[in-house]
Parts: structure tokens; C-alpha cells; sequence
């Protein structure tokens, strides 16, 4: 295998391991590579439908078709800044409130670190259920709808009906990214019309995110920062993200 065949399966093997990057992160992954031999190299990994081009960088393959990534593949990334952003959500639970977890890796790691206490806890999410099962006292209410198998998540228009009738004290939200131009963003239509739906039935909206979220371009915009009360973070968000938060109001953890 030549150095061109290595380094194009290290650049489709880079945005796999991520799901979505930017051209920036791809430049300071190969920092060695001029911008035209990279923007050569995405057209061909491209064209052989190995990645898929997008304004600004690239995504996966998986995460492009609408799948959101796969559930296991994203439990493994960034794994100390969920921990840090799973230890800061849990302080805000307490006894007796109603609380709606979104599906994905970062609230199954809250899920995971749940206290044993009355709580309804309302979730489409199949890992955050089975979290939650190791409890006694949490009732935990799952929505009807169809399973996505990448996500582990159930989601449908009958759980979207099911969530419109319901009220949360709490919210707490994934989010797949976030950026000026498109808000908060998923990949996949109908999680985006059920986090919307969730997001208005809350007193607090909580967005749980890694910085590596900002930035990113995503389908389907779920929100803006006009929506949300409360970002928790790893502590390495970019400033124009907390300038913007700042002016919005929403407080940053």
C-alpha cells in the first residue's frame, strides 16, 4: 500500500472515529498535508462513498444517511468530558421531579449515575432504561414509537403525541451539534421534532454537549439558544459559543 492509500484510509478512519469533523480539525490532524492534496483526498473518499463532504469538512457515512452515529462507536469518544458533564447533571436532580432524558451516550452516562430517589423519569432511550432498571425507586416511563437500532432509542409520531401531553421539571437534552447558522441540530428527523416537543413541555431545558459539538452542521435544527435554560459542558467551549450564551441568558456549568 502506498503513502497515498495510507493516508486516505487514515483520513476516512479519522472521520469515522468522530462521526463529523471540520476541515480545521483535519488540518491539524495532518498537519504535514497541504490544504489542496486534503481537499483532494476528501473528492476521491468521496466519490468512492467511503466519507461524505459536507460545507466545511466531513461526516461518516453512517452519521450522513440519518442514523445519528451508532450508540456503542459514540460511547467511546470523549469519554472523560461525558464523565465531567454527567457529574455536573446530577446535581441538579432532586427528589420528587419529573425529568425527561433524551437518548445518547452522554445521558445513558447520566443515567448510569442516577441516585436511587423518587423520580418519574420519562426516556426513549433503551441504554438510559437499562440503566435505570438497576433502581428501586425511579418510575421510569418509556414513549411508544419505532426503535432505531444505531441509537438505541424508540421515537415515533405515537411517543411525540405521548410526550405533547406531558410536563417536565427538568430536560435533559443530547445534542448531536450546534452552530450560528443552524442551532442546535440532529441527523434524523423525527428525534428532531421529539426533542422540540420536549423542549416546550420543560421549566428547564438542560443541553448536556461536549465542545467538540460546536461547530459541527447537522439536518435537522431542533432549537436555539433562545430555547434553552442551561448548557452543561467539559469546560472547553469556545468563547464566542459562552459569549453567545451570555447574551441569551442561558447559564453555562
Amino acid at each position: 500500500m502506498d503513502s497515498v492509500d495510507s493516508r486516505r484510509n487514515a483520513i476516512a478512519a479519522f472521520i469515522n472515529e468522530h462521526g463529523e469533523i471540520t476541515f480545521a480539525q483535519l488540518k491539524k490532524e495532518f498537519s504535514g498535508v497541504s490544504d489542496m492534496t486534503l481537499r483532494t483526498d476528501l473528492k476521491f473518499l468521496d466519490e468512492h462513498k467511503r466519507i461524505v463532504r459536507i460545507h466545511g469538512g466531513a461526516k461518516s457515512v453512517e452519521v450522513a444517511v440519518g442514523t445519528d452515529d451508532y450508540l456503542g462507536r459514540r460511547s467511546v469518544r470523549n469519554v472523560e468530558a461525558k464523565k465531567i458533564i454527567a457529574d455536573k447533571a446530577i446535581t441538579m436532580i432532586r427528589p420528587g421531579t419529573d425529568i425527561y432524558l433524551d437518548s445518547g451516550s452522554t445521558t445513558t452516562m447520566l443515567a448510569a449515575r442516577m441516585p436511587d430517589q423518587a423520580n418519574l423519569i420519562v426516556t426513549g432511550s433503551i441504554s438510559c432504561a437499562m440503566e435505570l432498571s438497576k433502581l428501586s425507586q425511579p418510575k421510569v416511563l418509556i414513549p411508544g414509537g419505532m426503535l432505531n437500532r444505531y441509537s438505541m432509542s424508540i421515537c415515533g409520531i405515537e411517543g411525540i403525541s405521548e410526550l405533547a401531553q406531558m410536563n417536565f421539571d427538568y430536560a435533559f437534552m443530547g445534542v448531536t451539534t450546534w452552530s450560528e447558522e443552524t442551532g442546535f441540530a440532529c441527523n434524523v428527523q423525527n428525534e428532531a421534532e421529539l426533542k422540540r416537543t420536549v423542549m416546550k413541555r420543560a421549566v428547564k431545558t438542560v443541553m448536556l454537549m461536549d465542545s467538540t459539538k460546536v461547530g459541527g452542521r447537522s439536518t435537522f435544527s431542533f432549537g436555539s439558544l433562545h430555547d434553552v435554560d442551561v448548557v452543561i459542558s467539559d469546560g472547553n467551549l469556545p468563547k464566542s459559543f459562552l459569549q453567545a450564551c451570555k447574551e441569551q441568558g442561558v447559564e453555562v456549568h
